[in-house]
Parts: structure tokens; C-alpha cells; sequence
């Protein structure tokens, strides 16, 4: 059988093994300087780095999906509007160059539908229809939290309360680590 749309995106764009099984945390220490290594930033970053990179085949995968989907619709398309085409009278000029050379469109003729060959085209609809719906009240439950987080977060800001209580303390330490590094340089 021949391989599939998202088959060959999978194949080619996303990754074949994680992060921890191309570098571990040990050859990722070892690639900084030796003054270096033993800072405790270095496993801050590499769990970082795993983190991007697990969000970025999510994020991969997703667009492999939503590609795959927008395939179909467009062969949806093109097969409505060959059934449209099909249905406007032809001109005998045409019917005569489709009897002496054949259809000129390379794309398969339509067949007319049984009770049988019917069903499985109406399940696939049915299964598109509602994992578009599926799809969308879950973007709107993101949405919706979202917002929440939002107008929480604000609230928050407005009274002077903050979810963190210690990050002030931890932006001043930080800018002090900054200022230091700096004036060491």
C-alpha cells in the first residue's frame, strides 16, 4: 500500500527519538567549559531544551494533522466541483472531442453511488463532521480558560496580590546576579 499524507510528513518532519536519546545530560554538561559544568543552570537548560523540543512535536504533529484534514477537504472539493461540472450541459463541440480523444482531465471519472459504496463515503463525512467538532469545542474550552487565567491574573495585579508571593524577592535577586555577571565582564 502506498504510504499515506500524514505517513510521510511523520516520517520526514518529526523526530525519531527524544532529546535524552541524541545527548545526555552528561555530553550536554560536557559541551560548556569546565569552570562551568558544574553549575546548576546547565541541567535548568537542558530540561529546558527537552521541553521545547517536546513542544515543538507536539506542535508538529498538530500542523500534520490539521495538512491532513485540509487534504481531504480539498479532495472533497475537487470531486463537488467535477459533480457540479458534470451536471451543466455540455456542447456538442465537447461531446465530440471527449468521443474521438477521450476525457481530457486526468483525475478519476465519478461513479455513481449504491446503497453499499455509499454508506462508507456517508461515515467518513459523519467522522470528519465530528471530529471537526470535537476539535472545536476544545479550542473553545482552551479559549475559555484562557480567558479565566486572564481576567484572574489581572485581578490579581489590580488588588496587589500576586500568585507568586516570593517574585519580588526572586526579580531582585536575579537582577543582582545579572548586575554582578556584568561587572565582571
Amino acid at each position: 500500500m502506498a504510504p499515506t499524507e500524514a505517513t510521510i510528513l511523520s516520517n520526514f518532519l518529526l523526530p525519531p527519538a527524544p532529546l535524552t536519546s541524541i545527548i545526555t545530560l552528561k555530553a550536554f554538561t560536557e559541551l560548556f567549559p569546565r569552570n562551568q559544568q558544574s553549575s546548576p543552570q546547565i541541567r535548568l537548560l537542558y530540561r529546558d531544551l527537552q521541553i521545547q523540543r517536546s513542544k515543538l512535536t507536539d506542535a508538529i504533529a498538530t500542523n500534520i494533522e490539521a495538512e491532513v484534514k485540509r487534504g481531504v477537504a480539498q479532495r472533497r472539493a475537487v470531486v463537488r466541483g467535477r459533480r457540479a461540472g458534470e451536471r451543466q450541459e455540455q456542447d456538442d463541440e465537447a461531446d465530440v472531442e471527449n468521443a474521438l480523444f477521450g476525457p481530457t482531465s486526468n483525475l478519476p471519472v465519478s461513479r455513481r453511488h449504491t446503497l453499499m459504496s455509499i454508506l462508507p463515503e456517508l461515515e467518513s463525512a459523519v467522522e470528519d463532521v465530528e471530529d471537526e467538532m470535537r476539535r472545536l469545542e476544545e479550542e473553545a474550552r482552551t479559549l475559555l480558560e484562557e480567558v479565566k487565567s486572564t481576567v484572574g491574573g489581572l485581578s490579581d495585579l489590580r488588588y496587589g496580590r500576586l500568585a507568586n508571593a516570593e517574585l519580588q524577592g526572586q526579580v531582585l535577586d536575579g537582577l543582582a546576579r545579572l548586575k554582578k555577571a556584568c561587572e565582571n565582564k
